[in-house]
């Protein structure tokens, strides 16, 4: 079950070529610990370069150009119309915004929360590739681990708004299922302190995600009455930024 849930977790999350299928599919919606179980397999994938002795400018850009070769823009654009609803200025309601989010035109909104997205993310990247390669990959692969693990809170905890990736990852999810997704994570943590980084870096960087994803849906609660797929996106790109940071400022500091 968790193997095939995990093949349609990568065939919806990654563009991996991993032949996903129906059932798959199935699979994957009814059991929200394949999505932190995709955060091993992007973040190892994405934390490569890190590992590569290249000038630290070179090792950040191909850490951004790998993480959007392997997942695309599907949480970027969830990213843009998030952007876009919380732009929505005045007393409008809950239902004003939801138009603005289905919109499909990117407006000043959601043009600059990616491009924000895009620069910290960036400088978050230079931060950890300036790290030594052992500890940077530990708190990469704690990143992305954390990022989707965020998605997994909302699917397990928030309401669905409209048909759509929401509610089919969130139809069948209750809270119990979180306690597999925070068995799932701990295997960060261990290989992040066996790398040399300790506890501290790896924490701060795994549970920052969660937190922020967290704080998007209860947002996405108050403005929009609970959570779509864009908000799921949403979440995992502003938690991959917390993380990334986090993870750097806490190492260097602790």
């Amino acid at each position: 079950m968790v193997v095939s849930a995990l093949r349609g977790a990568l065939g919806f999350l990654t563009r991996l070529p991993v032949g996903g299928d129906e059932a798959a599919w199935e699979a994957f919606r009814r059991t929200p610990v394949a999505i932190t179980l995709v955060g091993y397999v992007v973040g190892a994938v994405a934390a490569l370069p890190l590992l590569v002795p290249l000038p630290v400018p070179s090792a950040a850009a191909l850490y951004l150009i790998t993480i959007v070769l392997l997942t695309g823009v599907t949480h970027a654009d969830g990213l843009a119309d998030l952007g876009d609803a919380a732009a929505v200025h005045g007393g409008v309601d809950t239902a004003r915004r939801r138009e603005v989010l289905k919109d499909s035109q990117t407006g000043v909104g959601g043009a600059l929360a990616v491009a924000l997205a895009l620069v910290t993310l960036g400088l978050g990247a230079l931060g950890m590739a300036g790290t030594r390669p052992q500890i940077a990959f530990g708190v990469a692969l704690a990143v992305e681990v954390g990022a989707k693990s965020g998605m997994a809170l909302l699917v397990c905890t928030g309401d669905a708004i409209h048909e759509g990736l929401g509610s089919a990852l969130s139809e069948h999810a209750t809270p119990t299922a979180l306690l597999p997704v925070a068995i799932a994570t701990l295997p960060a943590l261990v290989l992040g302190n066996a790398m040399g980084s300790g506890y501290a870096g790896p924490v701060a960087a795994l549970l920052s995600p969660i937190a922020v994803a967290w704080l998007v849906g209860q947002w996405a609660a108050g403005a929009l009455g609970g959570i779509s797929g864009d908000v799921l996106g949403a979440a995992n790109e502003l938690g991959r930024i917390a993380g990334v940071h986090a993870g750097v400022i806490v190492w260097t500091l602790w």
